[in-house]
């Protein structure tokens, strides 16, 4: 919980604010940019919401904040309706899972509802409200992680779901030794005929991206929209492996063809696939000045 006591003074009066805890991993500012922005390094509320639409965006930021540094002066009185408005509809059957866990940054995580089973995309934190509304939509049949830093509560989603977890070799670890799928090498597995994992090195060295449908590419750390640049990027003082390798692995990424963008952390992207390519090509361009 938010305490009062620890309300940020950059917060403008009235009802939402953000207090000290805040470790700035942005999930509040794209998630409600009506009501929160970033002031001096951390987040705060600089527009009270006055609008149902913006209560609600603030509601789920506050739901959503892995580290509870969100709060309001008076008791909510509808946490269970915007409990039951997780996971968050993106478009199609791709969903926002919201409840960002801690020990992952904040990484957004995804849900895919397919008839064939549902995919969980990287591990949200293991909230009772959540784990009743993914039950309802038909649990989970795999859960698939890009890498190692966005792991968060996998264990607790398996032993709950029974879902069969899986990741890359080389970012297997300690916490991750008992995963059930264990990808290998550099090329491409097809988990279905609509989903394909692609192996992009760089940002850690088995970081994987998936892509669903061929119009929704789930890009983990990989690769982002940036509000501040203006276009597509990766994370170049984040990079933990090898910025050669991140650059060749979005050369080999720049060929397929997609329509979404949807990163643990960063922003969405949206786009039709012509400008998707154009998007492409200057983030590979830009990553050659870095």
């Amino acid at each position: 919980m938010a305490h009062l006591t620890e309300r940020r003074s950059e917060n403008v009066s009235g009802n939402f604010y953000v207090d000290r805890t805040c470790i700035d991993c942005d999930t509040c500012r794209w998630m409600a940019p009506e009501v929160f922005a970033d002031i001096g390094d951390q987040s705060a509320v600089y527009h009270q919401p006055m609008t149902e639409a913006e209560h609600l965006k603030a509601m789920q930021a506050l739901l959503s904040c892995p580290t509870a540094s969100i709060g309001t002066v008076e008791k909510p009185t509808d946490v269970l309706k915007i409990q039951a408005s997780f996971p968050i509809h993106i478009a199609d059957n791709v969903y926002h899972c919201g409840y960002h866990a801690e020990n992952s940054f904040g990484a957004a995580s995804y849900l895919i509802q397919r008839s064939e089973g549902n995919i969980l995309v990287d591990s949200p934190r293991f909230a009772p409200p959540l784990v009743k509304q993914i039950e309802k939509m038909g649990g989970v049949r795999y859960l698939y992680l890009t890498h190692r830093d966005d792991v968060a509560d996998h264990q607790k989603f398996h032993d709950h779901f029974g879902c069969d977890r899986i990741l890359h070799q080389a970012e297997i670890s300690r916490g991750t030794q008992d995963v059930e799928i264990q990808l290998s090498g550099s090329e491409p597995f097809a988990l279905a005929d609509d989903l394909l994992i692609i192996p992009v090195p760089g940002h850690t060295r088995g970081h994987t991206v998936l892509l669903y449908d061929d119009r929704f590419l789930f890009t983990g750390d990989h690769l982002a929209w940036s509000s501040e640049l203006g276009h597509l990027y990766a994370f170049r003082r984040a990079c933990w492996y090898s910025w050669t390798e991140l650059r060749q692995s979005m050369q080999n990424l720049a060929k397929y063809s997609f329509e979404w963008v949807l990163p643990g952390h960063g922003r969405r992207y949206h786009a039709d696939r012509q400008t998707m390519q154009h998007q492409m090509q200057q983030c590979l361009e830009w990553m050659a000045t870095q």
